[in-house]
């Protein structure tokens, strides 16, 4: 049985930042669009946690669905290092869905996950956002959930599915 939980932030008042002291990491926008490195990034910071729907794709829908104007990909680094990554895919009347989040294997545990998705939530506001939202299933990491709960993000709907 997987567990999908939805969840959403509303506005920016409903966010609640987190420190950063300490953390030395740079996330950059892939401002040009290359499909295999979308790829890449989901199956490295995927691989431990079961994400495996988006392996199947043939070239040509990564190709379709990286190179659209409404995604947009981040990763951050730690010195020189993929530290992780997310997407934001902007949609109609003015939501911005997290389409992805995480972190690569070496930097899990180590108090990356709610200072970069501050950033990824400061990336989707800066992009005119009026409702950020995310989903996150019993394949992901164990304090995923916790970690969009801590961040301000209140569940909307859970499915479980065989």
């Amino acid at each position: 049985m997987v567990r999908t939980t939805h969840l959403e932030i509303t506005s920016r008042d409903q966010w609640v930042r987190r420190p950063r002291t300490g953390l030395d990491i740079e996330v950059r926008e892939c401002v040009v669009k290359q499909p295999r490195f979308n790829r890449f990034l989901y199956e490295y910071v995927g691989g431990d946690w079961r994400w495996i729907d988006r392996l199947v794709w043939p070239a040509q829908q990564w190709q379709d669905y990286a190179a659209n104007d409404n995604l947009r990909t981040f990763v951050a680094y730690q010195q020189g290092s993929v530290a992780g990554y997310y997407e934001l895919q902007q949609q109609e009347g003015g939501s911005v869905e997290i389409r992805i989040f995480g972190l690569t294997p070496p930097f899990v545990g180590r108090g990356y996950g709610g200072p970069l998705l501050d950033i990824a939530l400061e990336n989707a506001f800066a992009w005119a956002a009026r409702r950020v939202w995310v989903h996150t299933c019993s394949n992901d990491h164990p304090n995923a959930l916790n970690n969009y709960l801590k961040s301000g993000f209140q569940i909307f709907k859970v499915e479980e599915k065989p």
